[in-house]
C-alpha cells in the first residue's frame, strides 16, 4: 500500500485517500526528512520547503502542493531526481479577486477616497490578476497591465512596461508569483515612480516588496493594503503599524478556493500512484452556508458597493484580529473560518 504524508492544516483531506493509502496528517513543522523517508507522495503548504534537505533519499514520487505558488519547492533539484511536482495554479484567484474588492472600497471609506474614473495597474495577469481586472472593469474602473512573461509571448499590445503603469495608476495591485525577476521588485525605484497619493496593494508574496522601502514611501501613498509579509509569520511590526489594512495572508481563503486547491492536490497525486477512483475527486459541496453568491453592483454609488462588500466580507476584521496580536499570524491561518466567494453579475 502506498504511504502519503499530507500538511493536516489541508482542509477537506482526511478520509480520502484511506481506502487507498496509508496517510499520516502532520503539522507543517513536523514535515521533516525522517517523516518523509518512506513516503510516496507528499501533500504540502507553502510553510514546507521541498528541496534536497527534505527529500534526498527518500521515496518520494510527486510533490503536490495546494497551493498556486511553487517557490516553497526546488523544482531543479526535484526535476533531476525525478521527482514530480504539482501545484493548484487559479485555485485561489475567486478568493483574491474579492478581497482586493472588499479592502479597496474599505480603505476608500475610511478615508474619504473618491473611486470614480480611476486607473488601476494590475501588475501579474495570470488567473488571479486577469480574475481582478474583469472584477474591476466591471465596475468601471480603467485597468492597466504589466506581465512581460506574457507580453513575450502574446506580444506587447494589451500591455505596458512596468514603468509606465506606474506612471499611470491611481491604483497598483501586486499578483505575481515569486521568482527571480519579481523579488524585491517593488523597491525605491518602484515607489519612487508611483503617483503621489496612489494606493498600493500587495496580495501575492511578501518578498516580492522591499518593506524598508515601502515604509518610507507610505507617507506619500494614499493607502497601503498588506496581506503578504517578508519573514511570514514573523512580520513586520513596524510596517504593520502604518499600514491601512493588514491581514495574515488570506486573501486567497475563500471555502471554493480551499475546495478546489485540495481536489487539485488530490488529483494529481491520485494520477501519479495510478488511484483512478480519485482522478476527478472534488470536495463536498453540500454546505449552504458556503455556496457563493452572485452581487449585482451595477449603477450602485461607491458607498453602496462598499456596504455590500462589507456585508460580504467584513475585511476590517480580520485587520483588526491581526493588530491586537501578530504574534497569533501562524494560528490564525490555520484556524481561519474560510468565507464564501462572490461573483459579480456583470
Amino acid at each position: 500500500m502506498s504511504r502519503i504524508v499530507a500538511d493536516k492544516a489541508i482542509p477537506f483531506l482526511e478520509g480520502v485517500f484511506e481506502p487507498y493509502a496509508d496517510v499520516e496528517y502532520l503539522p507543517a513543522e513536523k514535515i521533516d526528512r525522517e517523516a518523509v523517508k518512506d513516503a510516496d507522495a507528499i501533500i504540502v503548504r507553502t510553510r514546507t520547503i521541498c528541496d534536497e534537505n527534505l527529500l534526498e533519499g527518500s521515496k518520494v514520487k510527486v510533490v503536490s502542493s495546494a497551493t498556486i505558488g511553487t517557490d516553497h519547492i526546488d523544482l531543479k533539484w526535484c526535476g533531476s531526481k525525478g521527482i514530480i511536482v504539482r501545484n493548484a495554479p487559479g485555485c485561489n484567484a475567486g478568493g483574491v479577486m474579492g478581497y482586493v474588492l472588499c479592502a479597496l472600497y474599505g480603505v476608500a471609506s475610511r478615508k474619504n477616497i473618491d473611486l470614480r474614473r480611476k486607473t488601476v495597474g494590475i501588475i501579474g495577469v495570470g488567473h488571479v490578476g486577469g480574475r481582478v481586472k474583469m472584477a474591476l472593469e466591471s465596475l468601471g474602473f480603467r485597468t492597466v497591465l504589466c506581465d512581460p512573461p506574457r507580453a513575450a509571448i502574446e506580444g506587447p499590445y494589451e500591455f505596458c512596461t512596468l514603468e509606465e503603469l506606474l506612471r499611470q495608476s491611481d491604483i497598483v495591485t501586486l499578483h505575481v508569483p515569486l521568482d527571480d525577476s519579481t523579488r524585491d521588485m517593488a523597491g525605491r525605484v518602484f515607489f519612487k515612480k508611483m503617483k503621489k497619493g496612489a494606493i498600493f496593494i500587495n496580495a501575492s508574496r511578501g518578498e516580492v516588496v522591499d518593506e524598508a522601502a515601502l515604509l518610507e514611501a507610505i507617507p506619500h501613498l494614499g493607502a497601503t493594503i498588506i496581506d503578504t509579509w517578508r519573514n511570514e509569520p514573523d512580520i513586520n511590526r513596524a510596517l504593520l503599524d502604518v499600514v491601512d489594512i493588514a491581514t495574515p495572508h488570506i486573501a486567497g481563503y475563500s471555502y471554493q478556493g480551499k475546495q478546489n486547491a485540495t481536489a487539485a492536490a488530490v488529483r494529481a497525486v491520485a494520477r501519479v500512484l495510478g488511484m483512478s477512483q480519485l482522478y476527478e475527486f472534488y470536495p463536498p459541496k453540500d454546505v449552504p452556508e458556503a455556496e457563493s453568491v452572485k452581487l449585482s453592483l451595477l449603477g450602485l454609488s461607491q458607498g453602496e458597493i462598499a456596504s455590500m462588500l462589507s456585508y460580504n466580507y467584513p475585511v476590517f476584521t480580520d485587520d483588526f484580529l491581526l493588530r491586537i496580536n501578530p504574534g497569533d499570524f501562524e494560528r490564525m491561518r490555520k484556524e481561519y473560518r474560510y468565507r464564501r466567494e462572490f461573483y459579480l453579475d456583470y
